[in-house]
This record gives structure tokens, C-alpha cells and sequence, in this order.
């Protein structure tokens, strides 16, 4: 019995020993953070596109024919003048031989009836005729003169049709593309070769719907060939087009190039940056958001006492790596980025990097 009342004895000190002691310090965690600043400029983003050149001319016949020769070749470069194709020129030039024939004809026959009429006008003066006969002979030259000035119409379409047979370069360039071969049957318009002229180029990029919309339309582009970023120049948007492509529901943009670089050939791929429009709030890692009362928010720490409170926010954008925020927070406020669904209101913290 004596050892059993030691024993309680014990416990009941020690009992008293341990209710005596302080009760031990809660731990502070240590969070992450940012200061909410506005942005002064949007993030840059970049995409991939192709030189190309300012003005592509299609050129083509205005007749149809056979092609007997075409010295113009992909690659090439022509000059005002250059003959670029040429069709089989014989049936022109049967249909001009017939129109010089008309025309002389007609020449000939206007020369009888101004005789006439001469003679016509001589005889009724004496008395010799009536004056039906002189105006017969009127109506006859009139109506030879006319048949003349067809015909002379007539032998100048023959000519143009003759020298349409010979495609030439209206300008400098060089050939891109062919559409058409020698001996083939050709019809007026269809394309023989394509002629990209000299003295501009453009880069093309097609460009999402959502991106289009963030980036300022004076915005200055940043272009670099992608297989070598040393070789750049810049350009401004000169294009847009007015309608989403059918299949990728982008929209092409042409950048016009204040000057190009031997090395960015046409075709060559191009890299284009720039940057979008700024942010209209305050931009934060992806992180830092949770959730209140089923909406956005984010912890704020307080730079006194270090304990944090759940702020109610109100996003303008949002996406996997980035949020940004227009309303519930102001400028120089420090926000919780990592470690935001461990901590209560009220919680004090330890800012990483800082001592206890």
C-alpha cells in the first residue's frame, strides 16, 4: 500500500509540474509574396510567320491560245518590256490580213463615192440632174466614209489582238510561281506566272481573334528570322484582314517592313514580337488566387503585424499561369502567391526570406 500511494504520489507532481510550464509557441508559416503593382506595359508575345512581297502581280493573255514559249522561269528576274510568254500568232495574224483587206476596200469605195458625189454636185449645178440623184450620191458617200472608220477600228483591234499574243513584264520583280506550260491551251485571264515586285515586302502572320484584340493597332513589330534572330528590322500593321479564315478562324495581318535585309528572302519564316496593350489593373501569379464566399480573392498581408485577411477580388482576366485584377486590392499591397489554401484570417506569417 505504501508504494502505491509513492507512485500516486509521483504522478500527482508531476501533474502539477507540467500544468505549471508555459504552453509552447505556435509555429508561423512562412508564405510567399508579391507587391501589387500596375503593370506600365502589357506581357510580349510572339508569333511565327513569312516575308512576302508588298505587291504580287498574276500575270496572264487577254486572248486564248496556245503557248509556244515561255522564257520566264521561277526565280527569274524581269525588267519593264521583258517577254515573259508568247502565244502562236497566226490566227492573228490571218484575222489582221483580213482587216487590212476591209480596209482597203473600204478606202476604195469611199474614193468612188467622194468622185461621184463631186461629179454629182458639178452636173446638178449645170442642171444636168435632180436633186434626188445629188442627194443619193450624198447618202452614198456618207455611208463609204462610215464603212471606213469601221474598218479602220477593225484593223486597229486586229493589231492589239496581233500584239497581245507576246506577254511582257510591266514591272521589275522576280517570278514566284508558274501557271501555265509551253504547248499548253491557254484561255484569256488564267494565270502563266506570278511576279512579285520590287520595292516592298511585308510579313504575314495569322493572328488569333483574342490576340488581335489585345494588341494596340500602332504597335511596332519586332521581326527577326527565325533560324537566325540576329538578322531584324521592325515594321507597322498595314493590313488586317477584314474576315476570319474559314478552317483556323484566324485573321491575317500584313506588317510592312520599313526595310527588308537581303538575308529575309521572300518565304523565308519570320518570328514577330511585340507586346499587348497594358493591363488595366494589377497583374499576379496564377497562385495567388483562391476562393471566398464561392467568388475570386486573395490573402493580403498586413505590413505591421504580419497577419493576413481574405480579400474579395474582382478578375478581368484570368488563365493558367496569370490573373489579373481590377478591383479589391491597391497598389503597393502585399499579396500571398504560394501557400494560399493553408492559412486562416488572422494567421501571422513569416515572409520567406526574413528573419523570425
Amino acid at each position: 500500500m505504501k508504494t502505491i500511494a509513492t507512485v500516486a504520489s509521483l504522478c500527482a507532481a508531476l501533474v502539477l509540474c507540467v500544468g505549471a510550464s508555459a504552453p509552447p509557441e505556435p509555429s508561423i508559416r512562412g508564405v510567399r509574396t508579391v507587391v501589387a503593382v500596375v503593370r506600365a506595359e502589357g506581357e510580349p508575345v510572339s508569333l511565327t510567320g513569312h516575308i512576302r512581297a508588298l505587291t504580287e502581280e498574276s500575270v496572264a493573255f487577254r486572248i486564248d491560245g496556245r503557248i509556244v514559249t515561255r522564257p520566264a522561269s521561277v526565280g527569274q528576274v524581269v525588267r519593264p518590256g521583258d517577254i515573259i510568254a508568247e502565244l502562236d500568232p497566226q490566227p492573228q495574224e490571218h484575222a489582221l490580213g483580213a482587216a487590212q483587206a476591209q480596209n482597203r476596200a473600204a478606202h476604195a469605195a469611199f474614193t468612188e463615192a467622194a468622185n461621184n458625189l463631186e461629179r454629182q454636185q458639178k452636173l446638178f449645178a449645170q442642171g444636168w440632174v435632180t436633186r434626188a440623184q445629188l442627194d443619193a450620191a450624198e447618202r452614198a458617200h456618207l455611208s463609204a466614209k462610215a464603212q471606213v472608220d469601221a474598218s479602220e477600228a477593225q484593223l486597229r483591234s486586229a493589231e492589239d489582238q496581233l500584239a497581245y499574243t507576246r506577254l511582257l513584264a510591266s514591272s521589275s520583280g522576280s517570278v514566284i510561281a508558274t501557271g501555265a506550260e509551253a504547248g499548253e491551251v491557254v484561255r484569256a485571264g488564267q494565270m502563266i506566272v506570278t511576279v512579285a515586285h520590287d520595292g516592298g515586302a511585308d510579313a504575314v502572320f495569322d493572328v488569333p481573334a483574342t490576340l488581335l484584340r489585345q494588341v494596340p493597332p500602332d504597335s511596332s513589330i519586332d521581326v527577326a528570322l527565325t533560324d537566325d534572330p540576329s538578322v531584324r528590322t521592325v515594321g507597322k500593321v498595314r493590313e488586317v484582314a477584314p474576315q476570319a479564315d474559314p478552317v483556323t478562324r484566324s485573321y491575317r495581318v500584313k506588317i510592312g517592313l520599313t526595310e527588308r535585309p537581303e538575308a529575309m528572302r521572300l518565304g523565308s519564316t519570320v518570328t514577330g514580337q511585340t507586346r499587348m496593350a497594358a493591363a488595366g489593373g494589377f497583374e499576379l501569379p496564377g497562385t495567388a488566387l483562391t476562393t471566398a464566399n464561392g467568388g475570386p480573392a486573395i490573402w493580403i498581408v498586413d505590413p505591421a503585424s504580419l497577419e493576413v485577411s481574405l480579400r474579395p477580388v474582382e478578375l478581368e482576366r484570368q488563365d493558367s499561369t496569370m490573373i489579373v485584377v481590377k478591383g479589391g486590392i491597391e497598389a503597393g499591397e502585399t499579396v500571398v502567391t504560394a501557400g494560399v489554401h493553408a492559412l486562416r484570417p488572422g494567421q501571422k506569417v513569416r515572409l520567406l526570406g526574413d528573419s523570425k
